[in-house]
Formats: C-alpha cells, structure tokens, sequence
C-alpha cells in the first residue's frame, strides 16, 4: 500500500493547494458580494452545472469510464487504448454539446424548478438574473466533463498530480472575475458568471499537453457503437443516479431553502463549502487512487489484494476522517468568522452559517466512506447495486428533510443530508460483506477505540483553550487568522500525540496486514 500513500499524499497535497485557494475565493466573494438576492441568484446558477458536473462528469463517467480504460491499458494495445480514448472522447463531446445547447435555451425553466420558492414568493428579479448567468454558466458543463475525462486518463497512468492541481484554476478565474472584473458590470455578481465560463476552457486546455505526452491527445471521434464505448455507456445509466446521491440531497437542499428565508442559500452554501475542505482534501483524494488500484486488482483477478485495498481505504478515512469531522463541528463558528465575516457578511450570517455547517461535520465521515465504499462496487463494473441503495437513501433524505426543515429551518436541511449519507455508508458496506467482497482485518474494534480517545481528547482541548465565539469576532482579521491557524494546529498535534502513545504508526497506513499483526 505504500505507493497508494504516496499517491494518495500527491492528490491530497494539490487538493489542498486548490482547497486553501477555494477558500481565499470564497472570503474574497463573501467580502465583495456578502449574502444577498444576488449572491443567491449566483449560487443558484452555479450551482445547477457544477451538479451536473459532479453527477456526469466526476460522477457516473468517472466511475464507468476508469475500470474499462483499466481494462483496455492493461489487456489491449496502445492503438486500441487510443481508437477508445477517440471514441469516447468524439462521443461524450457531442453529447455534452447537446446538452449544453439544451441548458442555455432552457435556463428559466430550469432555475423555476431548482429554485421553486422564488416562483411562489413572486421574486422575478432573482429568477431573471439567475437565468441570466445561467445562461454564462451552463456551458461550463461542456469543459469541465471532458476536462474529468483528461483527468481520468492521466489518474490511470498514475499522473495523479496534474488533474488534482487543475481545480485551482478555477478558484484563479472567479477571484481574478471578482476583483477586477466585476467593477466593469451594471450588476456585478454577472461577473461571477462570465469566470465560471473562462475557468471551464482553461481547465480543459491545461490538460491537453500531458495527454500529448502519453500519445493519448484525444481525436474526438463520435462512435457510439464502439465495444468500449457501449460498455461505457451501459455501465453509466445506473451509476448517473448512484455515485451523486449525495451531491442530489445537497441540490434538494437547496430547493428546499428557496423557500427559507433570503441569505439560506448562500449560508449552505459557505457551509457546505468549509465541508469539502476536509473532504476534498481525504474523501476526493481516496476516490481518486482508490479505484484505478481496485480496477487493476480485479483485472488481474486478486481478490485478496482487492480486499486489502479497500481496508487500507477504510482504515485511512476513520483514521484521519473522524477527527476532521470533531475538529470542524468545535471550530465552525471560528472559521466561519475568520474567513467570511465583513461588512456584508456579519455576524448574524456567521452563526446561521455555522449552524448548518455543525449539522454537514455530522455526516463528514460517511460522505468520505461512500467515495471509499462506492468504488469496491464500481471497479467490478456493479452499478446497479448502488442505485438499488442510493433510491433508499434518498428517500431517507427527504423524510429528514421534512422533519427537521420545520424545527432546525436550513441547518434541518444538513442534518438531513447527512443522516442519509451514514445510511448510504451503512449499506453500501453492509453489501459488500455480505457478498464477501471485503473482508475487514481483526484489528478494528481497537482502530475504532484509539481513534475515539484521541478525538475526545482534541475536542476537550479545543472547547477548553479556546478564545470565546465573542472574542472572535470581536478580534481584528489578521488575529483571527492567527487563532484559527493556531487552534488548528495544536488539535492536529494533540489527536497525532494521542494516536501515537496508543500504537498508531505510519506503517499502519501503508500496508494492512503490517497494521494487523502489531494488534
């Protein structure tokens, strides 16, 4: 398992670079738009392709499009590796052209229904200045999939790197869109539109040069009756719906706050955000280098190693995921203060936002197990079964919804998502045990007891030592930023202190049955 760490510290390190920067991005955008009608109407438009871009994109092409490529690099020749990459590159290309075309034409319909509440509240001007940007963003959808697609290619021929910085480019656009572009506009936020758009061609052209080194430079050959392109294409229609159940419950929350008051889509969102740090950084790292090893492993037909592979992963989220999610729900409301609050994001919006992001740090463990989990299905080309489990927790999804909207308003909306999100976890796991698919190594009650004490013992530091939410605020930005780094760090060190006079090694990260003997 050490050249999975390995490939596991690249991808995590240059998620991060692009996570730190996503966060500069979002203070940036906090601070020159704040939480308003506007910054909703953007959200909303930005929202409805980058969806699209995780269920398509990320989601369902990643998933069936990976183990064949696999397939192909391993059992095939270059020239048949190649006429495939052509093929699904001419095939998907075409597709998303429609699709985009579809989008744009289709932009009010579409923000009437992802934003019903506005329809029902009579808030035209939202609903006309989302359609507007809509219209800039939704081509988006177009770049960044074959931009998925470039990455899929490089991640298989273990260029992990390349694909984890590209998203930083996205972040140098809306900043960049925010700062000097948006002066330039009658309404400003537009801006923000025209960046996603820019970001979405950069993206995809950074990428071209390396896929011209591996002689893999796409040809774009539509042929949707090629052997591995039909494959492809099977394997999607059930796996469109169950690798993005999570990012469907985030879209329905936002549904749902369209109907809250003004400013809850814009908290879910800084919330939700925070989140994919944590999970970027882990959940989206794993998913990465986990399923192009599950892939190779089931092509060359080693159960045990499969097995072994998908501990390893599991062992790495509870190890470094459960104290990410304790250290989130302790610090939400300071570094939400830190990175968010001014003039126009103050502090009644600090706390309406760290209250939904307290409920999503409920569910951080489970969201990074299911991009674990999901891929011991996807890599032996099952995509039905997850379908079967993401329907059940969807549906789990809305009766939370339903629920806790009334009582908790948009923070009901997060704890919703993530209870759903532990059921998903739940059976996706309980699936693959039952079809002895994996089996876990004895070693994990203890696992499970270190990695508890050493959480308690963090959060009791952290509730103990730190300043009070009322300092915070009342303290100046570089200040707070000082704290928040601070905090961070003696938390980080106290759970490593803690794993380590418990017997927790680096060793136990690289190779399973290493981890199991020393039990």
């Amino acid at each position: 398992m050490a050249s999975m760490l390995k490939s596991l510290t690249t991808v995590g390190g240059n998620t991060m670079v692009s996570r730190v920067l996503g966060f500069v991005r979002d203070l940036v955008l906090a601070r020159v738009f704040g939480a308003d009608a506007a910054t909703d109407a953007f959200f909303v438009a930005f929202k409805i392709p980058n969806f699209l871009r995780r269920l398509f994109a990320e989601g369902a092409f990643a998933t069936a499009f990976v183990p064949v490529l696999m397939e192909y690099k391993e059992q095939r020749s270059h020239d048949e590796l190649k006429a495939l990459v052509d093929h699904v590159a001419g095939t998907l290309g075409l597709v998303l052209l429609v699709v985009s075309f579809v989008g744009v034409v289709a932009a009010p319909l579409l923000v009437s229904v992802f934003a019903f509440g506005w329809v029902m509240e009579g808030a035209v001007e939202k609903l006309d200045l989302a359609a507007q940007m809509l219209r800039l963003t939704f081509p988006y959808l177009l770049f960044i999939s074959l931009t998925a697609f470039a990455g899929g290619i490089l991640n298989a021929h273990n260029r992990f790197a390349i694909p984890a910085f590209t998203p930083v480019l996205l972040n140098l656009c809306l900043i960049g869109a925010a700062l000097w572009l948006s002066p330039m506009f009658d309404q400003p936020v537009v801006a923000l539109a025209w960046g996603v758009l820019v970001a979405g061609v950069v993206q995809f052209t950074f990428q071209l040069p390396f896929l011209h080194r591996l002689q893999l430079f796409p040809g774009f050959r539509p042929a949707p009756r090629h052997e591995g392109v039909r494959r492809i294409m099977k394997l999607m229609v059930p796996a469109l719906f169950a690798v993005s159940i999570v990012q469907i419950n985030l879209l329905l929350d936002t549904v749902l706050a369209s109907f809250l008051q003004t400013g809850s889509i814009s908290w879910l969102y800084y919330s939700d955000r925070l989140m994919e740090f944590p999970q970027g950084v882990l959940g989206v790292a794993l998913a990465t280098v986990i399923l192009p090893g599950l892939s190779r492993r089931h092509a060359d037909g080693d159960p045990e190693s499969f097995s072994q592979t998908l501990d390893w992963g599991l062992r790495t989220t509870v190890l470094l995921g459960a104290p990410a999610a304790a250290g989130l729900a302790v610090l939400s409301a300071p570094m939400i203060t830190t990175l968010f609050m001014s003039d126009n994001f103050d502090a009644r919006d600090v706390h309406m936002a760290s209250l939904s992001l307290m409920a999503y740090s409920v569910g951080l463990l489970a969201f990074i197990l299911i991009k674990v989990l999901a891929p011991g299905y996807y890599a032996r080309q099952d995509t039905r079964t997850p379908v079967h489990i993401g329907l059940i927790a969807m549906g789990v999804n809305m009766l939370f919804n339903l629920v806790l909207i009334f009582p908790l308003q948009h923070a009901g909306l997060a704890l919703a998502t993530s209870l759903s999100a532990f059921v998903n976890a739940g059976l996706l796991f309980r699936g693959l045990r039952q079809r002895n698919v994996y089996q876990p190594g004895a070693e994990w009650k203890t696992l499970w007891l270190r990695t508890l004490v050493g959480c308690v013992v963090m959060v009791g530091v952290l509730r103990w030592g730190m300043p009070s939410l009322e300092d915070w605020i009342a303290a100046g930005t570089l200040l707070r930023a000082g704290w928040l780094a601070l905090w961070i760090g003696i938390g980080m060190t106290v759970y490593g202190a803690c794993l380590y006079a418990t017997g927790i090694r680096l060793r136990h990260l690289q190779n399973t049955r290493q981890a199991g003997k020393q039990e």
